[in-house]
């Protein structure tokens, strides 16, 4: 849409334009200097690599600085858990120190400079890691990892103990690790476990401890990254890397603060591009979770409706519990594909299946009735008096012969069903045991996945132990929520990916000519009066009611005959933010009188609040329409967002809005809409006609553009109310306010 409208650049003059003003063309992308061609009109990153992180997993040399084998101090069982993991992944270990000679029998070196080879990682064990990283850039080491704390999550002065941290290290030339972090990286990781493996990335080691702990049920892990505070590597550097790896079936990360929300994106980007499933439990939804997190990592964890609104633009999926986090990786891991998205409950109770049936439901899973045939079908094995219509009601007994089989294989075949689900709620041999070595059997033989509740509290019986932890085609949960968390993802995960494009490659390089000419409209450090407002809009192309400006009583009358009777009159200047609680707006002027009027009295009223006008503005009155709201405002880490909700005077009230980040396309506009508790306002209600959801969008649309291209001179946004008219009548911006930065 707004490609028809707006005119291009030159790669030449995007440049110049940088170049004017006084930007540089771009930061390094993980060592790669970014071309002018790799930002976006904002100049933010459309490119991010990806770090090559081989050597840092699966190094062939390893230097611990700081070594120790003395007994009770803490780097001495450090070096020996590092000597054992060296000898785990074949990389040969040399201990420094100044005053050891040996460290458990290994040759030790004084410094750094008497290393006998360039080592690919070396793990640093002293308080202070700032002169040892001057010396690794000497030594030409690629990667360091710091465990000393104390740096940005005490407070300011750590902080800027962090910066001087990350600064060296920028200058070295190798990538870092940490600092505040621990040895979850050099963990025992099964290798006899095979299958599509879960990577786990955390900011808190011991978040990680349950995903970790999925070796146990036989699911694979193949890398720990525990980012700590992030003064170089963080959490997108390993989601990137994690994305391109094969045998990476999902990303589990537990993320108390993003560091940078664009590098975040572009991570996201490359994982939902390679259709990579990324499991995140985000801290920070309350303000107590949001200063704790900063306290513990010493980073921004961003405005909550920001960061979940950006995770689902780019299909992370946000878990909330440790628990759900574990479980639903595992199933993204290993599940293929679903091949329908109907979900079938089995179960030998009814009331099993009838409460999981309620709860899937509840929560959008798609329970389709089974046809006619297919319940004729099963009433060949079960009594006609249980209902097989979905949930599937056995009734016990013929799960423990020949038919239970046979009513498994005949749910599988049905076309519509991609999942079968069985609750069982406790164990009840030999019954639940012969139910287990079907449901398995079945699983193996079949492209549609099968799930098992075992809901027993023990968790100790063979038939959960042996048979459903040992099969790597049965998807095992231990409560109802938990799998149907998983099933939700599952589904969400894959409608997602592969309807994806990314919103990168069509993000806007150059500017609009609606650029100079908003601009020129810009006050740096002011808010604009509703009248300069609206000349930004109109710059954009956004409609805007006919309008003058006046600044006396015999002009508003002559402007009124020009804009038409009836008209709407506004005070109009820099500092008013809420007109109508002040009131200074007048509707429904129908005569010359009224008008002059109200020119007297919205004076007035200013003068006695003490608000200075650029004039009076006498305004066409528009019909009425759905009053919604759009807007612009800056996130602390993904810079300008778009919002957009019902809008009137109670649009603080209702809060009713969704969020995007910039770059979206025309197709994440509309699903903004979809996410709105009003969204059946904008389809026509109690006899009124459907709104213009096309002109909506549009809006939409030239507002991001609006926040890519004024994003450094532009901090707040508020078109409220837009008009949105009836279909095909257009939408119309009848206030607006912008505050310049």
């Amino acid at each position: 849409m707004l490609g028809s409208t707006h005119g291009t650049l030159t790669t030449d003059s995007r440049r110049a334009r940088v170049i004017a003003c006084g930007e540089q063309p771009g930061p390094a992308v993980h060592g790669r200097p970014a071309d002018v061609d790799d930002l976006d009109v904002s100049g933010r990153p459309l490119y991010a690599g990806v770090p090559d992180l081989d050597r840092f997993f699966r190094p062939e040399s390893v230097a611990v600085i700081g070594a120790s084998d003395a007994e009770g101090r803490p780097n001495t069982g450090i070096t020996r858990q590092l000597m054992a993991w060296a000898g785990r992944v074949g990389a040969r270990l040399h201990p420094v120190h100044p005053t050891r000679t040996t460290v458990f029998g290994v040759p030790c070196f004084p410094s750094v400079a008497d290393l006998p080879e360039q080592v690919d990682l070396a793990v640093v064990l002293v308080a202070d890691p700032l002169p040892v990283i001057e010396q690794l850039a000497e030594a030409k080491v690629k990667f360091a990892v710091a465990f000393a704390s104390g740096f940005a999550e005490t407070g300011e002065e750590g902080a800027l103990a962090q910066a001087q941290l990350a600064s060296a290290v920028g200058r070295s030339g190798l990538r870092l690790l940490g600092p505040n972090t621990n040895l979850n990286a050099f963990e025992h990781f099964r290798e006899d476990l095979d299958g599509p493996a879960i990577a786990l990335i955390t900011q808190s080691g011991h978040q990680g401890r349950p995903v970790f702990a999925l070796q146990e049920l036989g699911i694979r892990l193949s890398h720990w990254a525990p980012t700590g505070n992030e003064a170089d590597l963080e959490t997108a550097d390993f989601i990137s890397y994690f994305a391109e790896r094969p045998d990476v079936g999902a990303i589990a990360c537990y993320v108390e603060g993003l560091k940078d929300g664009r590098s975040f994106l572009l991570a996201a980007d490359r994982a939902a591009r390679r259709q990579v499933p990324v499991v995140a439990v985000k801290v920070g939804r309350t303000e107590t979770g949001a200063r704790t997190a900063a306290s513990h990592t010493g980073k921004l964890t961003g405005a909550d409706t920001v960061v979940d609104a950006a995770m689902r633009q780019y299909g992370v999926i946000r878990v909330d519990g440790l628990d759900e986090l574990q479980d639903t990786s595992a199933l993204l891991a290993r599940a293929k594909p679903p091949v329908a998205e109907g979900v079938v409950v089995y179960s030998i109770s009814g009331g099993t299946g009838a409460h999981f049936a309620d709860l899937a439901s509840e929560a959008g899973l798609r329970l389709p009735q089974l046809s006619t045939a297919k319940q004729a079908e099963l009433h060949e094995w079960i009594p006609p008096y249980l209902s097989v219509a979905n949930p599937v009601d056995n009734g016990g007994h013929p799960v423990g012969d020949w038919r239970g089989r046979k009513i498994i294989d005949a749910i599988l075949d049905d076309p519509e069903v991609g999942v079968l689900v069985c609750p069982i709620t406790g164990p009840f041999p030999p019954l639940s045991d012969k139910l287990v070595e079907d449901l398995v059997a079945a699983a193996e033989e079949t492209d549609k996945l099968v799930c098992v509740v075992w809901g027993s509290p023990v968790g100790t019986e063979p038939a959960y132990r042996e048979r459903l932890l040992g099969s790597s085609r049965v998807a095992t949960f231990r409560t109802v929520g938990n799998c149907i968390t998983a099933l939700r993802a599952y589904f969400s995960h894959h409608r997602f990916v592969h309807a994806y494009r990314s919103p990168f490659d069509e993000a806007p390089r150059a500017l609009s000519p609606s650029f100079r000419k908003a601009q020129a409209l810009m006050r740096p450090g002011q808010q604009l009066s509703e009248h300069a407002a609206k000349q930004l809009l109109r710059a954009y192309g956004i409609r805007v009611p006919r309008e003058q400006l006046v600044t006396s009583a015999a002009a508003a009358v002559r402007a009124a005959g020009l804009v038409g009777y009836p008209v709407v009159m506004k005070a109009s200047g820099g500092q008013i933010a809420h007109k109508t609680e002040l009131g200074l707006v007048k509707v429904e002027l129908t005569s010359a009188s009224q008008v002059r009027d109200a020119y007297r009295e919205l004076t007035d009223i200013a003068r006695y609040e003490d608000v200075t006008l650029d004039g009076v503005l006498v305004c066409q009155m528009v019909e009425r329409g759905v009053e919604m709201v759009v807007g612009v405002t800056q996130d602390e880490l993904f810079g300008p967002t778009v919002t957009v909700g019902l809008g009137g005077v109670l649009v603080e009230v209702l809060r009713d809005v969704a969020v995007r980040v910039p770059p979206f396309g025309e197709e994440a506009a509309r699903d903004m809409l979809g996410e709105l508790r009003g969204r059946p306002l904008l389809d026509g209600v109690r006899g009124r006609p459907p709104a213009d959801l096309d002109a909506l969008v549009e809006v939409i649309l030239r507002v991001q553009r609006m926040a890519l291209e004024l994003g450094d001179v532009l901090s707040e946004l508020d078109i409220n109310p837009l008009m949105v008219l009836p279909r095909g009548q257009g939408a119309v911006a009848l206030d607006a306010l912008a505050v310049c930065r």
